[in-house]
């Protein structure tokens, strides 16, 4: 009897002391690496396990096991949630393509496909860390990472010295947002709201607007400057000014940043938001697919995958220029932009036909103003600080562009309402700049190329 006892005792102290380690396990793990309560049909299966693990093999094994399961399950929602990652083949072939044959526009043609559900992914992983962040840092980590393709893009294009294609994506990347991504959301959200005009909220649209008039006066003053002759000191004046307008642009986008962060009426809070508790089964009971963490390391492989995949794209561009007989203004203006902004484009159509078009409004002249405001600055100084005359004057023909894109979207945005129609004008506008970009033939590229090629 008495060795019954101790046998009992023995096998209790070592369930509890397998308990008690099991506890220390799963305390010491980042709370964020647990998926959210909502995922029951994986949580479920997993409850079950740690007790006989614990038991049985021990907690070393367990751990090991649930980091295995997590990892795998990550990469499948990653991998394997989404139709658009058929095309994500098209990236290794791009790169077998370019090692054993010198067709540059197919090089370009895979590159560019293989691009866009990386761009797409690396959207969705940060709305999934924005579950993590509240709205204001998660709208602007949207913005942010809503624009990693097109800086990746540039910094390859930069190293290359192809300051022209850097200067045309960028401004491609505004007028693609402005005219092609709010134009599909205004139209998409109007075609399913038809009944009623959708709101948003005025007064960020209107202090969006504003900074991209003064990005506008930063890209223009440079040059006219260039044009007209009236430069003190010729072919430095230009460039220094550039340089000294990037600087203040960049510490405008600071103090914006810091006043959203600041401001106690968050600009990318919906006015509506009152009305959500009451239908609150739209979007707000969705939960994070993946945690934070998982987040995290998703957004540094899919930003690490674009990059390799840029540098093929931006070596095979006057390739394919040539062999497509397509401008390389078109290619860098129109083709790079629509492809960078996949992420961008397919959020703000869902949430303009969720009703949730402030949020819209955010992704698209939010990554715009982030463009204008930070993108073109920050360029402009990287190049200072690598010794490329990289400067704002966009030429006429571009700057002349932006000026009528950004006096277009403002005229639209004044009320504080959409419908089909406005969306239906932005997309017709939109045409019109791919046309004339088409046909446009920049004399600046035509004559660098001498440059380039001696």
């Amino acid at each position: 009897m008495a060795n019954n006892h101790s046998h009992m005792s023995g096998i209790n102290s070592h369930i509890e002391m397998g308990s008690l380690d099991g506890r220390s396990v799963m305390e010491l793990e980042d709370e964020s690496l647990v998926s959210p309560r909502p995922m029951d049909r994986k949580t479920s299966s997993l409850d079950v396990v740690p007790h006989r693990s614990f038991f049985n093999v021990g907690t070393e094994e367990f751990g090991c096991k649930y980091i295995l399961n997590s990892t795998l399950n990550s990469i499948k929602i990653v991998l394997f949630s989404s139709k658009l990652n058929l095309l994500a083949s098209c990236g290794p072939l791009a790169i077998v393509v370019d090692k054993l044959t010198n067709h540059h526009g197919w090089v370009f043609f895979l590159s560019l496909l293989g691009i866009i559900p990386l761009a797409e992914r690396l959207g969705w992983a940060t709305e999934q860390l924005a579950f993590y962040t509240g709205p204001t840092v998660g709208g602007l980590l949207n913005a942010t990472f809503g624009n990693a393709t097109e800086l990746i893009i540039s910094m390859h294009a930069m190293k290359s010295g192809m300051l022209r294609v850097i200067q045309q994506s960028l401004l491609g990347s505004i007028l693609s947002n402005m005219l092609l991504v709010l134009g599909c959301a205004f139209f998409s959200g109007g075609i399913v709201h038809c009944s009623k005009e959708q709101v948003f909220n005025k007064a960020s649209a209107v202090m969006n607007s504003g900074l991209l008039l003064m990005a506008v006066m930063g890209l223009l003053f440079p040059a006219v400057l260039h044009f007209t002759h009236t430069e003190l000191h010729f072919g430095k004046s230009e460039l220094l000014l550039s340089r000294f307008s990037s600087c203040i642009m960049l510490i405008a986008y600071g103090a914006y940043l810091f006043f959203q962060l600041t401001n106690e009426k968050n600009l990318y809070t919906p006015i509506n938001e009152e009305e959500t508790p009451m239908d609150g089964s739209s979007d707000d009971d969705e939960p994070p697919e993946i945690s934070k963490w998982e987040s995290i390391t998703w957004l540094f492989i899919l930003t690490s995958l674009i990059s390799v995949l840029s540098e093929y794209l931006v070596n095979a561009i006057e390739g394919a220029s040539v062999a497509m007989n397509i401008p390389v203004a078109f290619i860098s203006v129109i083709l790079l932009p629509i492809v960078g902004n996949a992420a961008e484009h397919a959020g703000a159509i869902m949430f303009a036909v969720k009703d949730k078009l402030d949020i819209s409004l955010g992704v698209a002249i939010g990554s715009s103003t982030q463009i204008a405001m930070f993108g073109i600055p920050f360029c402009v100084v990287v190049g200072w600080i690598m010794g490329r005359p990289m400067d704002l004057n966009f030429q006429l023909f571009e700057t002349a562009t932006l000026f009528m894109t950004v006096l277009v979207v403002a005229f639209m945005l004044q009320e504080g309402t959409s419908n089909y129609f406005k969306g239906l004008m932005l997309l017709l506008c939109y045409l019109i700049v791919a046309a004339s970009f088409f046909v446009h033939i920049d004399p600046k590229s035509i004559q660098d190329k001498p440059k380039t090629n001696s």
